[in-house]
């Protein structure tokens, strides 16, 4: 009972973020290459049970907080499932499998989690009071995310890219802080989360509206990119962007309609048109680039 309580905290749930390390493999064209696959397989556990270790850090630190939250005093720690103590030695078991991953992988992705780990021991300790500035690092975790599947095949990666992630990040991250603010449960900011005393739902659509612009256009360019073409041997990729149009406007519309955002992870996981529409992007994504690699294609 105890373990699955540690379990629990450690979010796995929240590894679908960590997603994000395959997007080099897929638009490097190595995703049939079995080596790097494993190696991105190897950088995707490394980010999860990092990740992991920071959620149990931030759940120490925001344990009397998170008891204020009608939801958030069910967790482990807020609830008393589970000590201090005992978080601190799960997160110590995980942070051992993490260096023995990192000592399989490329240096520069140790050095990429390491900039990860502490960027993100500032936010819970500091940085996630201070407005725009606290999206700003979760948006530059997404990036992280990348740079460090990059990092772990050694392959180089486009800015355009890199701008993509940055902007679809901040988008989940402002949309989570605007569901956190018209949530029925967010009636106490001050106990809960004292960022959102700067926010107001006004500032945050206004936000979005830059941070979903800002995706198509950096989407839509780095697929016509010289880069692309020249490794795609193709323009094609310019028709998966409707699909990533149709998934921004439909978390819009259950962000706005729906009041929901503030768990991304259920929202990708349960909305069945959100699903359809990511399996056909992949779907289409994986024909353009591998039409060549694949017999029959």
């Amino acid at each position: 009972m105890k373990l699955y309580k540690l379990i629990i905290l450690s979010r796995p749930k929240q590894w679908l973020k960590n997603l994000f390390v395959f997007a080099p493999l897929l638009f490097a064209g190595q995703m049939l290459n079995f080596d790097l696959a494993v190696k991105s397989l190897l950088a995707f556990l490394a980010f999860s049970f990092t990740s992991s270790i920071v959620y149990i850090i931030n759940d120490i630190v925001d344990r009397e907080a998170d008891r204020a939250h009608k939801k958030k005093r069910f967790r482990p720690l807020a609830a008393g499932e589970v000590n201090v103590y005992e978080s601190l030695i799960f997160a110590l078991i995980l942070a051992i499998i993490v260096v023995l991953i990192l000592l399989k992988l490329n240096p520069i992705f140790a050095i990429v989690i390491g900039v990860y780990v502490t960027m993100n021991l500032f936010y819970s300790l500091k940085l996630k009071h201070v407005v725009i500035l606290d999206v700003f690092i979760i948006s530059l975790g997404f990036m992280l995310r990348v740079e460090g599947g990059a990092a772990a095949i050694e392959v180089p990666i486009s800015s355009w890219m890199i701008l993509t992630t940055i902007f679809l990040s901040l988008f989940l991250a402002i949309s989570k802080r605007r569901a956190e603010l018209t949530g029925s449960e967010n009636d106490n900011f001050e106990n809960q989360r004292k960022v959102l005393s700067h926010y107001d739902v006004v500032f945050t659509d206004q936000m979005n509206t830059v941070a979903v612009t800002g995706t198509i256009i950096c989407y839509a360019l780095y697929t016509v990119s010289s880069k692309a073409v020249s490794t795609f041997h193709t323009e094609n990729l310019i028709y998966t962007t409707p699909f990533v149009i149709y998934g921004l406007f439909r978390y819009l519309y259950l962000l706005h309609r729906k009041n929901l955002g503030e768990s991304p992870e259920l929202i990708v996981t349960k909305d069945i048109s959100l699903i359809i529409n990511i399996i056909l992007w992949f779907t289409f994504s994986f024909l353009i680039i591998y039409r060549n690699k694949i017999p029959g294609l």
